[in-house]
Formats: C-alpha cells, structure tokens, sequence
C-alpha cells in the first residue's frame, strides 16, 4: 500500500507514496475521520462515563 524509494542524496533521503491501493483508501479513512470529528464530544463523554464505571 505504501512505496518507499531511497533518494542519492547525501545524506540519503527517503521518500514515501501510496500505492494505487493505498489510494482507494482515502475516501474510507476520510469518512471515518469526518464521523469521529463529528461525533467526538458523545464520545469522550461515553469515555469519561466509562472510566467513572458509569453504564449509560
């Protein structure tokens, strides 16, 4: 999923892309990244319930 070419530099460098599959990833991730920001204040509060040992 992921391509790593060392450059001749000096010193080396190293340089990382995705892959055509890697890339089909993007909108998946995006989506779940989009709905833990949109959800993030329900989810620490169940988190914090959680920690306190509180079953909602």
């Amino acid at each position: 999923m992921i391509v790593r070419r060392v450059l001749p530099t000096s010193p080396v460098g190293v340089e990382y892309s995705l892959t055509p599959l890697g890339e089909s990833l993007r909108e998946p991730f995006g989506r779940s990244y989009d709905w833990t920001v949109d959800n993030a204040d329900e989810i620490q509060r169940h988190q914090m319930e959680y920690d306190r040992g509180v079953q909602s």
